[in-house]
C-alpha cells in the first residue's frame, strides 16, 4: 500500500465545520487501545497508556475555524543510549486554523496573503479543510509527536567515550611516525 493510498489516521475524529457555530464548541476524545498501539508503531514508541485532548473549535472570519487544544499523554520511548525503556507524560497545547479551499491562497497569491494575516492577530497561514472536514484527533495526533523528547534518555544514562582496538592502534603508529618537519629542522645549517 502507498502513502497516497492510506486509509483513515489512526486516531480520527472528524467534526464536520458546518457543524462550528460562531460560540464554537468543545470535544473531549480519548484514544482507544487499538488506536493507541497505532500510533505507538507511527511515532516509534514502546507504547502508549493514555492519550486524551481538549479540543475548542470556533468559527472565525465567517467560514475560518479556530483550533485550540490541549493534550496529555502517557508514553513509552526508547532510551538513546541503553534502548531501555522510558516512561514520559506530554502535556502540550496547540492551535490552528483551518479555512475553506476557495479561502486557501494560490501560489501567484501567497505573498499579499501572508501579508494580510500577518496583520491581525490570527498570523498563522491556515490549514486546508478536505471536504470541509478537521479531524482533531489527527491535528491532537501530530502535535503528539510534535512534543516527544527526540533523544529520550533513561536517567543517569550516558555516553562513554569508546575507542576500538584498530582506533587505538593506528593512533600509536601515527605517533611513532616521524615528523617529516623535524627532518628538515635537522637538516638546517645554523647560520
Amino acid at each position: 500500500m502507498t502513502e497516497t493510498a492510506r486509509t483513515a489516521p489512526e486516531f480520527s475524529r472528524p467534526v464536520i465545520a458546518d457543524t462550528v457555530s460562531p460560540g464554537g464548541m468543545v470535544e473531549k476524545i480519548e484514544a482507544r487501545p487499538g488506536e493507541r498501539a497505532a500510533l505507538a508503531r507511527r511515532f516509534d514508541l514502546q507504547d502508549i497508556a493514555f492519550l486524551k485532548a481538549t479540543v475548542r473549535l470556533r468559527r472565525v472570519r465567517g467560514e475560518m475555524i479556530r483550533v485550540t487544544g490541549e493534550l496529555e499523554a502517557d508514553v513509552t520511548q526508547t532510551c538513546v543510549v541503553t534502548l531501555e525503556p522510558v516512561a514520559a507524560h506530554v502535556a502540550d497545547s496547540f492551535s490552528a486554523l483551518f479555512a475553506p479551499d476557495h479561502l486557501l491562497p494560490k501560489e501567484t497569491e501567497e505573498e499579499a496573503f501572508e501579508v494580510s494575516f500577518a496583520a491581525t492577530e490570527d498570523a498563522d497561514v491556515p490549514e486546508a479543510m478536505p471536504r470541509g472536514i478537521i479531524d482533531i484527533g489527527e491535528l491532537a495526533a501530530q502535535h503528539l509527536s510534535l512534543a516527544l523528547d527526540p533523544y529520550p534518555r533513561k536517567e543517569g544514562a550516558s555516553f562513554e567515550d569508546i575507542v576500538e582496538p584498530e582506533e587505538e592502534a593506528e593512533a600509536e603508529a601515527e605517533a611513532a611516525r616521524p615528523n617529516p618537519f623535524a627532518e628538515l629542522a635537522r637538516l638546517k645549517r645554523p647560520t
